[in-house]
């Protein structure tokens, strides 16, 4: 019933860009899901749910399905995601201090994180419909050394900002914090943690200056695929730990990514959508 459910949801077809047509990723669109089983819907459209067979049913799993919009929202801001002539998405600029960034009204989210984290995947994974846009990733940790600007038409802008750790650029604070700090469009920075490692010292570094900031910020868990689920549980509830006791500027649910699976990716795109007042709603989901 839920893959007919999408099908009839999906008539007619997003419209897709020609250029898209020939080298989009195959589960680019929701369209392409519909080919698949309904367990395998459920875990790439809501990633958790994978998680609920291994879980003993006295565990309280309430924070991890906070935000848990219907397939008529993934829908909605799917067609966000796809460029046409009245609604261009592109690379803008890239800048290594505020005053190379040009002021821009559209709402502004960023991906902050560990070098080799997954950023540059997650983002070009986001723009798979529109693959003509220029998302470089690279197998080397640090290859971000600037603030990249995404502009996706007229809607909001995203920002690939350079990683830290591992090969972070010499003045990385310099140019990341001054950002967060002052981006008046700024509406949500999201802070990418390795599922398959959990949490490390720098990302605790990381997560203290986003509450020193006292902006709203979300985690994102990444490369869910690359460990066993077992692993992933045991990093997960120690982040939730974390994110409970820890903080409080911070969403407290985790959205659990798979820019090679792209398990999360729906869910992700509807969150921006959602935050940037690009699309509203059809439930109560919270954020």
């Amino acid at each position: 019933m839920f893959c007919l459910r999408l099908r009839l949801l999906l008539q007619p077809v997003t419209p897709v860009s020609a250029v898209s047509r020939l080298s989009a990723h195959k589960l680019a669109s929701l369209q392409s899901v519909t080919k698949l089983s309904p367990n395998k819907v459920q875990s790439l459209l809501y990633p958790f749910s994978e998680l609920n067979a291994y879980l003993d049913r006295s565990v309280d799993t309430t924070q991890f399905q906070l935000f848990h919009p219907s397939v008529e929202d993934m829908i909605k801001a799917e067609k966000l995601f796809c460029s046409s002539p009245s609604h261009t998405i592109d690379y803008y600029i890239s800048a290594e201090r505020m005053d190379h960034i040009p002021a821009l009204r559209q709402p502004e989210v960023c991906f902050i994180g560990r070098s080799n984290v997954g950023k540059s995947s997650l983002i070009k994974a986001l723009f798979s419909l529109t693959p003509e846009v220029e998302v470089r990733v690279s197998k080397t940790p640090g290859h971000t050394k600037k603030m990249n600007f995404f502009r996706v038409g007229k809607a909001f802008t995203i920002v690939d900002m350079p990683g830290y750790g591992h090969r972070a650029p010499k003045d990385f604070v310099d140019m990341v914090e001054p950002y967060l700090y002052t981006r008046k469009n700024l509406v949500r920075t999201f802070l990418l943690v390795d599922g398959s490692v959990g949490l490390q010292k720098a990302d605790l570094i990381a997560l203290e200056m986003c509450e020193d900031i006292k902006r709203p910020y979300v985690i994102l868990v990444t490369k869910i695929d690359k460990c066993g689920q077992g692993t992933l549980l045991t990093n997960l509830f120690n982040l939730q730990e974390v994110v409970k006791t820890q903080t409080s500027c911070c969403f407290p649910q985790p959205f659990l990514v798979s820019s090679l699976r792209f398990l999360g990716i729906y869910l992700l795109r509807c969150f921006i959508s959602h935050l940037t007042g690009s699309i509203k709603l059809t439930n109560t989901s919270q954020s």
